[in-house]
């Protein structure tokens, strides 16, 4: 079969899609991006291919893969909402299509596969025995992936933390942090005190995806690989990074109201999902990178404040005479 170097990207108007599109397209890919309404989303990328069509419907997405050698599998149901009944599906209709094409396809994998049995080093065979609904969600889709892998469908599943940077869209530090379109005043951290977390630098994490899928031949059938990113030993450091970089050093941090969510979710649809993913922000699960930097020989890596800065610029948080922080202290680790 004679190979495109063409991508399907599905979601890529997500954070994570649109920046691996980004990554793959400086190296060479010709990108290709499935939207049920192209027109109103296409000047995010003009360079791209858009295709109108819908992830939850079988033929959109195999008509949409003719001739890919990749499909980025980054379509997530927005808001959290509607689980159960959309993940499953849409992951079945990409492995159809790139059975279909003799694709391979990349998961942008999470952590909500472990449980505390995994904590709090998260390493490619860790056991996978969640505790959450989404959590199994997440392991039964992997488990369709490798049974696909099994059958000669490539697939690479890179996992990571929580994503950050100037595009992500949904994000905890976008949408549970700071509040969009406005300079820091106050950060809020949803975490406990001196409990360890990990971030990805979504411009790094896309980075090694595409340096991944350059490999080719190289990668196993099914090749998990976890990255690393940001991790902070105490999670509230991240917020105290925030507000120096925002120019509001003594900006207050307060908690997260976890209480109030919790009353609220038998009435807000998306708060019912944060809800059930708390105990993420209770624990320290930090992602072991040993085979990311065997395979690659480094992991992509922006420094912190840099990361912070092109993310709060991304999303307007940042007074324009916000002075340039000097870059000391800082306990993110890669």
């Amino acid at each position: 079969m004679t190979r495109t170097r063409t991508a399907l990207i599905l979601g890529a108007t997500g954070g994570a899609g649109f920046e691996i599109a980004r990554a793959l397209r400086t190296r060479g890919w010709q990108i290709r991006a499935l939207h049920r309404r192209p027109d109103a989303v296409s000047s995010l990328m003009p360079d791209a291919d858009w295709v109108e069509g819908d992830a939850m419907k079988a033929d959109d997405v195999l008509m949409a893969a003719t001739n890919a050698d990749l499909i980025v599998h980054a379509v997530n149901p927005p808001g959290y909402r509607n689980w159960g009944k959309l993940v499953l599906p849409m992951i079945d209709n990409t492995i159809a299509a790139a059975r279909a094409n003799g694709a391979r396809i990349v998961l942008p994998g999470t952590v909500y596969n472990f449980g505390p049995d995994a904590f709090p080093l998260l390493r490619e065979t860790s056991p996978q025995n969640p505790k959450t609904r989404k959590g199994a969600i997440r392991v039964e889709l992997e488990a369709r992936l490798r049974r696909a892998a099994e059958t000669g469908v490539n697939v690479l599943v890179v996992r990571a933390g929580d994503f950050f940077g100037p595009n992500t869209g949904n994000s905890w530090l976008a949408q549970g942090m700071v509040k969009p379109g406005r300079p820091v005043r106050s950060v809020t951290h949803p975490g406990k005190p001196g409990v360890g977390h990990a971030w990805a630098y979504l411009p790094d994490f896309a980075e090694t995806v595409a340096r991944l899928v350059d490999m080719g031949d190289e990668l196993a059938a099914f090749e998990s690989v976890h990255f690393n990113g940001h991790w902070f030993e105490d999670g509230r450091e991240i917020a105290e990074r925030v507000r120096v970089v925002a120019g509001a050093p003594d900006a207050p941090i307060k908690r997260f109201p976890w209480l109030l969510l919790h009353m609220l979710r038998p009435f807000v649809p998306l708060f019912r999902e944060m809800a059930e993913m708390q105990y993420l922000w209770t624990v320290p699960a930090r992602l072991d990178n040993a085979k990311l930097v065997r395979l690659l020989g480094s992991e992509p890596h922006t420094p912190v404040d840099e990361a912070l800065r092109a993310t709060l610029e991304g999303i307007n948080c940042l007074e324009p005479t916000a002075p340039r922080p000097q870059i000391k202290g800082v306990t993110a680790t890669a």
